[in-house]
């Protein structure tokens, strides 16, 4: 780009540019959670359709890097399609190295240490296909300051045009849009245009009866809303449909005193995706454990120092790892030995040799669930943040990591300002709303790496790993003027609500409960002189 190019042009192909990086990320987070499936027609339909498209936008904004990677992800995907997407195909490996020279080509800069204070791109709008234009625009405002770009469209020429040139990441649309039960008519023609691939939220100002649910479920509904529609409420809908950030492979950690065996376990592993670490020394679990944080772990049945049953139960007997799921594979061949094993300290037991595709099932399937149950254990019911326990474990967790990197970190306290006058002015309801607001806002705001929890009731806790306490300051003062601009609908007036935070910086020798005390006390000296501020320790 010439240094000479109007401002305004420069501008425009940065605008372009961010659509081949975008179409980039949906391929390698589609792949990474197609790979975890069985390959069938419509899984190459998916992947096909996405690699296309990330083709021809680099070749429409002339981005070579890109387009070289887009060929060569789909030559590998036919030749994986000949060979039946087997597990050992070479092609698949061959796909896997290029999703990883995709993921190492910057497209998550914002969780780059150096850069701690940037914030995450905007993804794909939403696009937005409410019956009042002005009500669109009005929600498309709110969306905004939530870091979320949304796209009014009045008409269905205009949504099939946004199809064509640039597709919404999500769409809501009302039932009755442009007519009476148009909306769900619309929604099927769509479907034929881009398959299951954008997500479809409905929604219907007052509450839908069970046959207009139905029907927008036929029309291939991923969600209903009823109501008004509010920034928060539309986000909370589509988090789960958009996903929270890149999928995370699950972690293994294989325990074998062989390191053959272990290199050819963690080989069928890797080549679906799943990170390993492999461990040939029982007696060193306990640190590698707490280093890793495994998701599973795989235990031979026989060792030098101790039995897998053995080290099994020691590793149960920490209640960080009690809820890890334990799978037991060994040559043993004795039905009663592997029972005898299981009800120890185990919960599936697999006898080598054993094929690819049975490991890589049982270590799924059981990693999975175990995540699923971690995932309720951990968070709140409320926010779906962090809970109190898990927070102040987290932040231990950190800061050991931070000294021993070498690393700056920070951690931030919020506190919602007036609360209590929310609640008996306005009700719980609209508590709990502005609650939900603020940390669907963290979420959006922060970094993938940055760590939320609710600290309790209306006050928030943030780990921000690698980052100095002027870049934290300067995330959350933006946060603090942005969530201060959200007015929540109530009578007679509209509510707006800000908070108060203290932030402190890690320093040698700091345990995690040393900084929360300083950081609250920071955040008792914001409120002290006046809220809605964010006051820093540098002690």
């Amino acid at each position: 780009m010439s240094p000479f190019e109007p401002a305004s042009e420069q501008q425009m192909r940065q605008h372009f540019a961010q659509r081949v990086v975008h179409q980039a990320r949906d391929v390698l987070q589609l792949w990474q959670r197609l790979q975890y499936q069985l390959w069938t027609t419509l899984t190459q339909h998916q992947i096909d359709d996405a690699l296309l498209r990330w083709q021809r936008f680099a070749e429409r904004y002339e981005d070579s890097v890109h387009l070289a990677l887009a060929l060569e992800a789909r030559t590998a995907i036919s030749a994986m399609t000949l060979e039946g997407g087997r597990l050992d195909s070479p092609s698949l490996r061959r796909v896997n190295e290029i999703m990883q020279r995709l993921a190492a080509s910057g497209l998550r800069t914002w969780d780059d240490p150096a850069n701690p204070a940037q914030l995450p791109p905007p993804r794909r709008p939403v696009g937005l296909l409410l019956g009042d234009l002005e009500a669109s625009r009005h929600l498309a405002r709110q969306l905004e300051f939530f870091g979320c770009t949304a796209q009014p469209l009045d008409s269905p020429a205009a949504l099939h045009s946004c199809l064509r040139e640039y597709p919404p990441a999500a769409i809501v649309i009302d039932v009755n849009f442009a007519g009476e039960g148009q909306g769900l008519t619309l929604a099927a023609s769509i479907r034929q245009s881009v398959g299951e691939s954008i997500p479809l939220v409905f929604h219907s100002p007052a509450e839908a009866d069970t046959t207009t649910r139905l029907a927008a479920v036929q029309a291939g509904a991923r969600a209903f809303v009823s109501g008004p529609l509010e920034a928060w409420n539309v986000l909370e809908t589509l988090e789960p449909l958009l996903g929270d950030g890149p999928w995370q492979p699950f972690r293994v950690m294989i325990i074998d005193d062989s390191p053959a065996q272990a290199m050819h376990t963690e080989r069928m592993l890797n080549d679906v995706g799943m990170i390993t670490r492999c461990l040939n020394d029982p007696l060193q679990a306990m640190a590698e454990l707490a280093d890793f944080q495994p998701e599973l772990i795989i235990l031979d049945m026989y060792m030098p120092g101790c039995t897998g049953t053995e080290l099994a139960r020691a590793i149960h007997q920490n209640d960080r790892y009690v809820s890890v799921p334990i799978i037991y594979l060994s040559a043993e061949g004795d039905t009663n030995k592997q029972l005898d094993a299981m009800s120890e300290a185990g919960d599936d037991f697999l006898t080598k040799p054993i094929r690819s595709r049975q490991l890589v099932t049982v270590v799924r399937n059981r990693a999975a669930r175990a995540r699923g149950l971690r995932a309720r254990m951990v968070r709140d019911s409320l926010t779906g943040l962090y809970n109190h326990t898990h927070i102040l474990r987290e932040l231990e967790d950190s800061c050991a990591r931070a000294q021993r990197e070498g690393r700056p970190l920070a951690f931030a306290m919020l506190d919602i300002d007036h609360f209590k006058r929310i609640n008996d002015c306005h009700g719980h309801s609209m508590g709990d709303r502005v609650i939900k607001s603020l940390s669907l806002f963290l979420k959006q705001r922060l970094r993938g790496t940055d760590l939320i929890g609710r600290y309790g009731g209306e006050e928030f806790a943030i780990v921000m790993p690698g980052t100095t306490v002027d870049a934290a300051v300067a995330v959350l003062e933006d946060i603090r003027q942005r969530f201060a601009a959200i007015e929540y609908p109530a009578r007679p007036t509209g509510v707006s609500c800000t908070f108060s935070a203290g932030v402190v910086a890690m320093a040698p020798g700091l345990r995690g409960h040393t900084l929360a005390s300083r950081a609250d006390a920071a955040l008792y000296r914001a409120k002290q002189e006046g809220r809605n501020r964010i006051a820093r320790d540098d002690n």
